[in-house]
């Protein structure tokens, strides 16, 4: 092959091949984080059988959450953010995997749900400094930092929970992923269900856990027809109606409908063994 042709070849080649999006800008401190999410999340759900198989890298960035408080106040607002998400969210899938397959202590909750875990949500962890529990962690994040959406990038550890992500939160997208997340969570079936028939719509029983926090950041989003609704309810329309079909849209307007807090989901958030109905 002669030196001509070759180049022409390879000029062919960088010309017709696809460009390839650039690798999303993750955060050095969260990049292994991020690649055990791509690895063993879906949709949501979790390979837990195969992150323990990860244990021990999973334990070092937990850990790494453990920085001086100075190191932490001196990043910018969206970089504590994101830390914060992904702290929670690892320490609860450290918590699972401590204790996977998990043993049914309770009838309370289903057999392999995060809360037949004495202590899940009250045991203390090391994180920016402080020693927080995954129930603090959320206070912090809503109380800090007056943004309600990241309620719905937590997992939990639960079906009822925000969606698992396949990838860490990062500040450079943050804004982002919360929409995302928000927009998953007001839409998902199990979480805001119309029935037309008995004029009642159902919600996550999560708004209600969260309501005056809710109440505050959506209250006075809901468009004037629901004005005389709760402040909950509002927030609750104001975050889910711009999300739904034109025909949904014109059914809540209406404004005739009685609304309902549902059952929360403790099922495990688990997709070892197939995936869950």
């Amino acid at each position: 092959m002669t030196v001509r042709l070759l180049t022409v070849l390879i000029l062919f080649a960088s010309v017709s091949a696809p460009q390839l999006p650039p690798p999303p800008d993750v955060d050095p401190r969260h990049r292994a984080y991020d690649l055990l999410l791509d690895t063993n999340v879906r949709d949501g759900l979790v390979y837990y059988r195969a992150v323990q198989g990860s244990r021990a890298g999973l334990n070092r960035y937990v850990a790494s959450m453990d920085m001086p408080a100075d190191t932490f106040k001196a990043m910018s607002r969206d970089e504590q953010v994101a830390l914060l998400i992904n702290a929670y969210n690892a320490i609860v899938l450290k918590t699972v995997v401590d204790h996977y397959p998990i043993q049914a202590r309770v009838k309370t909750f289903p057999d392999k749900s995060i809360r037949q875990i004495p202590g899940a949500y009250e045991r203390k962890h090391r994180v920016a400094g402080r020693s927080v529990s995954l129930d603090e962690l959320e206070r912090w994040l809503i109380d800090e930092y007056k943004d309600p959406r990241v309620i719905f990038a937590l997992g939990r550890g639960a079906l009822g929970g925000g969606r698992l992500k396949s990838e860490a939160y990062t500040a450079s997208r943050l804004e982002t992923q919360l929409a995302d997340a928000t927009r998953e969570f007001v839409t998902r079936q199990g979480h805001f269900r119309i029935d037309r028939a008995a004029n009642i719509v159902t919600v996550s029983p999560l708004y209600s856990w969260r309501e005056n926090d809710f109440a505050a950041g959506f209250g006075d989003k809901a468009g004037e027809e629901f004005r005389s609704r709760s402040a909950i309810e509002r927030a609750i329309l104001a975050m889910t109606i711009g999300e739904l079909f034109p025909s949904e849209q014109a059914y809540l307007r209406e404004n005739r409908f009685k609304m309902e807090f549902g059952t929360f989901d403790w099922r495990l958030n688990d997709l070892t063994g197939g995936r869950i109905d």
